[in-house]
């Protein structure tokens, strides 16, 4: 049960959460410290909460939000072609155009632009200001879309936007007919596997060792390593989504976060993690393999490399081998072989007490995402992917099943 001073929140009065009052919020940040700049973007959305919902932009005029942005930014003349909706991501909208126009670097030139917009209430409640400072942060280390302009005020566009280079790819092989929602038990094939499975780990490698001390990550708090700072930041950052979206109680979840609140790790190497590591969110070459970029950079935190080993390994995520029976990470190798490369390639240990702990806290905030946010933000008509959301609303009972088994095996 929670009851705030005051009957701020009422356990049983899940409407409150439509209309959140000034009070509401502050006990929220009270009680649930998290992150400055997502602190930043949660108190963002419980003010708009009660705005009109989400109101669908045409072509023609998110063009013209990008125009406005141009006249202020861009000195010379320019053409704007092809503009066109993107498809894939269950939170923010996009726009692919074409932009002809004198780039600073490269001359008269056309680039292929994508502009990456939030709705009026997100599946995920993240900042497009470390968006672009992460992207900016690894290009050159990962292969990542150049940023070209942000809008983090949404002074240009209806909601705070993000404009980056357009990078061609596919998240899937063209013939596979598995994994129809991309990177939910994608099937590579063996003839990728190998390919795109060296790629994945070196990757990951390559961002978790990279120094954070000289990169301008000004947008991201940093934690202190030999403390449980990285963890607990994370745990009240989804308690306190549940208690700002949910529409029931669901006592599993709070098993799940008294667990975690008494078994808070310390992060021994701090470094930058994606927070969304896995098939669906790279695009790669199906000619040659190659991995072309890596996208949705939208959780990314400094923090304890084991929740990117943790959200990779999970279920959802992989499918089992037709042939051998065993479970892939990611639909490309069993979970033994990519922790060993890993660890190869890194040369960080991976510590299986925090393995599983991560597991159990990536599991509890897939489950406040589908249950609580997914049905907050389609009830109140938040968002352009209302029928996607009220969709994966049934990973719920999957979710569940695979949360209390991993809690059974530490309990």
């Amino acid at each position: 049960m929670t009851i705030l001073n005051n009957n701020v929140l009422n356990h049983t009065d899940f409407d409150v959460r439509d209309t959140p009052t000034s009070q509401f919020i502050e006990e929220m940040r009270r009680r649930y410290p998290v992150d400055s700049e997502i602190d930043r973007m949660l108190v963002h959305k419980l003010e708009r909460r009660s705005a009109p919902p989400y109101s669908r932009i045409s072509l023609d005029d998110f063009v013209g939000c990008f125009e406005q942005l141009l006249r202020d930014k861009v000195d010379g003349p320019y053409q704007i072609s092809n503009a066109r909706w993107l498809s894939g991501g269950a939170s923010k909208m996009q726009l692919g155009v074409d932009l002809l126009w004198d780039n600073p670097e490269h001359g008269r030139v056309t680039d292929r632009l994508v502009v990456r917009m939030d709705p009026a209430e997100s599946l995920n409640a993240t900042s497009r200001r470390q968006e672009a400072d992460v992207l900016k942060a690894v290009r050159g280390v990962l292969p990542v879309p150049r940023v070209f302009w942000l809008d983090d005020e949404a002074r240009w566009f209806p909601e705070p936007a993000l404009i980056y280079e357009f990078v061609p790819g596919v998240t899937k092989p063209p013939a596979t007919d598995t994994g129809a929602v991309s990177g939910l038990g994608t099937a590579f094939g063996p003839s990728l596997r190998d390919s795109l499975g060296s790629q994945f780990v070196a990757h990951l490698a390559a961002l978790h060792t990279l120094d954070v001390s000289g990169l301008d990550l000004g947008s991201f708090d940093k934690p202190t390593p030999g403390t449980t700072d990285a963890a607990e930041w994370k745990l009240n950052q989804y308690r306190r989504v549940w208690e700002e979206d949910r529409g029931e109680d669901y006592p599993l979840l709070e098993v799940a976060a008294n667990w975690l609140e008494r078994n808070l790790p310390t992060v021994d190497h701090v470094g930058l993690v994606h927070g969304d590591f896995r098939s669906g969110n790279f695009l790669f070459d199906n000619e040659t393999g190659e991995i072309t970029t890596w996208l949705d950079w939208e959780y990314c935190h400094l923090g304890d490399r084991h929740r990117d080993l943790a959200w990779a390994t999970d279920a959802t995520f992989g499918h089992v081998d037709a042939r051998t029976g065993e479970y892939l990470v990611c639909g490309l190798f069993p979970e033994r072989e990519f922790l060993n490369r890993y660890e190869e390639a890194s040369g960080l240990a991976v510590d299986p007490r925090r393995l599983v702990y991560y597991k159990i806290s990536n599991t509890y905030q897939l489950i406040i995402a589908t249950l609580a946010t997914a049905y907050r933000i389609t009830h109140l008509g938040k968002t352009h992917q209302d029928a996607m959301l009220a969709w994966v609303r049934g990973m719920v009972p999957v979710l569940s099943h695979q949360l209390a088994a991993l809690l059974k095996e530490v309990l």
